[in-house]
Parts: structure tokens; sequence; C-alpha cells
């Protein structure tokens, strides 16, 4: 005779939803946000179907409507003009530059809505690379100082969280050293900490034209600095020196492949953590939906929640906007 069943928990939906471990809702979501210039413009970003790059004035609309939603942060990348772009990176740290004007017009605008604005310098670059490059290679140290910069213009503009994307070795407490020093002691900085050299990047790089140039000179890929997708003990090593450096919230990115790296870390340090659920991954669902293959709502919730329930506190999602209008039906 069998007493212990497991199904008496399944029987109907009051009683999986008092048993439920892991119950996702739009406070889970950052919603990254594409930023371009002029003046009521707005781009569609063809291999991304719903997302767009959008002038000022529409991003601050855009933000408008998602704290109406419940989602109450989002994170700033930059279309940069090819004239502004060299290998200093300097336009990043341009008191009046697109990033800084596009943080104070989301900050004038809805005030409670946190702002992490992207810091890396490839949408700044000539080469397309996160870093400063010198004879062929990408140089780490005076990377860090470029990163510093823009960082404390990030602030000074009114960011609430910087997100420094790049990484590049010793650059969590070379960031924080200058917010301290700028006096922006309650800025916190979101450190990606295990970022993943990914195929699943691409219509992201698309919709920024930040992907590595075509130059024999310099590296075609960011293998140099992002890490290899073999190993996951490096994982850890990254992590534990960006929360030495002083990180207040570590990013593990890509999203679903790396779920593995997501339970591991969450086992290991009590800092929140951050998921990327990456542009490739949006492009696969939304594709698959799009031919009918999965049901884009509920492949949507299902994925997401995974990545909640591997261990992440927040994730960053181009789903955040029509994952928080599913949730709120």
């Amino acid at each position: 005779m069998i007493y212990s069943r497991n199904r008496r928990l399944r029987v109907n939906e009051s009683i999986r939803s008092l048993v439920r471990e892991n119950v996702l809702t739009a406070n889970d979501f950052v919603m990254p946000i594409f930023v371009m210039e002029g003046e009521n413009v707005q781009e569609p970003i063809p291999s991304m179907p719903g997302i767009f790059r959008r002038s000022i004035d529409l991003t601050v609309k855009e933000c408008k409507e998602l704290f109406s939603l419940g989602v109450k942060a989002v994170n700033l990348y930059m279309k940069v003009s090819e004239n502004l772009k060299d290998n200093t990176g300097k336009e990043a740290w341009n008191k009046n530059g697109l990033m800084q004007n596009t943080i104070r017009a989301i900050k004038d605008a809805v005030p409670e809505m946190i702002v992490m604005p992207d810091v890396a310098l490839d949408p700044y670059s000539i080469y397309g690379h996160d870093g400063i490059i010198e004879n062929g290679k990408i140089v780490n140290d005076a990377t860090n100082d470029a990163l510093a910069r823009m960082s404390v213009s990030h602030a000074e503009a009114g960011a609430d969280i910087v997100a420094p994307s790049d990484m590049m070795d010793g650059r969590v407490q070379i960031i924080r050293e200058a917010l301290e020093e700028s006096g922006f002691t309650d800025v916190g900085i979101l450190s990606y900490a295990a970022k993943y050299a990914s195929s699943f990047y691409g219509p992201f790089r698309s919709a920024l034209d930040s992907a590595p140039k075509d130059n024999m000179e310099i590296p075609k890929d960011k293998k140099t600095y992002q890490m290899d997708f073999h190993n996951s003990r490096e994982a850890l090593n990254e992590v534990f020196k960006d929360v030495e450096e002083g990180a207040d919230i570590i990013m593990i990115k890509p999203g679903l492949p790396y779920l593995d790296i997501v339970s591991k870390v969450r086992e290991l340090i009590d800092l929140p953590i951050a998921v990327y659920n990456v542009s490739g991954e949006y492009a696969m669902v939304k594709a698959a939906a799009q031919n009918g293959w999965l049901d884009n709502d509920k492949t949507i919730i299902e994925s997401l929640t995974c990545i909640k329930r591997a261990g992440a506190d927040m994730i960053f999602t181009y789903f955040a906007k029509e994952a928080a209008m599913i949730l709120n039906k």
C-alpha cells in the first residue's frame, strides 16, 4: 500500500499555489533600454521583435509606462554616433552626452525609477571592444581609469547604480574608490562578475553596432577578457574577487544556459544576484512563438521563473514589460 503520494499536493491550482516555492512578480525585473539621438524617434530592432531604439523623449515615455506596470528598474545602453567614437571612449564621460542626458531625463520624470547605466567602452569604441587598445591588445588598467571616469559621470547625472559589464580585472575596486572620492557613497555597483564570451549576444550587438570590428591588428572577439564558456570554477573566482572589491550586486550573464553557475554562486554568497536573460534567449523564444512552435506567454513566464528558481534576486530581461503585462492580467 502507498502512504506517501506526492500527487496529493498537485490536485488543483489552489493547493499547487499554496505550496509553490517561487513566485514571479514585476518586482523581479530590470528592463534593458536602447537609446539613440533625435526627437520622437523609434527604430525597431529586427532581430528582437518588440524591442526598439528610442530617442530620449520616447525613452522617458516608456519608463513611465514600465513603472506603472510595476517594473521599477531600467538598464541603459546608448547607440553612439560614429563621429563620437574613438579609442579612448572619452564621449562616455561627456557631461552633456547621450547617456548623461538620458539619466537626467528619466530621473526628472520618474524619480523613483532605479536607473542602472551600462559601464563599458564598446559603444564608444571605434574597435567595438570594451577596453582601450594599445599594440593590438585590450589594456586593463588604462581601461579601468576610463571606466571610473564614466561611472562618476553617470553618478553626477543621477544614476542609482552603475553596472560595469566590461570584465576588466580590478575595475570594481577602482570604480568604488572613484565614487567614494567624488562623494557618491550611496551609488551602488552591480558588477558583471561572471560574464561569458557567448554567442547569445548577437542581437544586442546589432542593436548598438558594438561588435568587434573586422581588423587583423586587434582581437576578433572578446575572449581575452570575457569568460570561457567551458568553465565554472573560474566564475566563482571572478565572483569572490568582485565581492572583495566592493560590489553590491553580482551579475551572471547569459541566463538560461548558465543556470548551473547561478545555482553554485547562490549557495556561496549572500549578496543579491542579478541574471541577464540576454538578447539571444529573447530572440529564440520570439522566433519560435512567431512560428507557432511555442506558446509565447507561457514560455516567457516559465523561462523567467526558472531563472528565479536557480537563485536570481533580479532578472535583466527584454521580456520585462511583456511579462509584467502577462502577470498583471
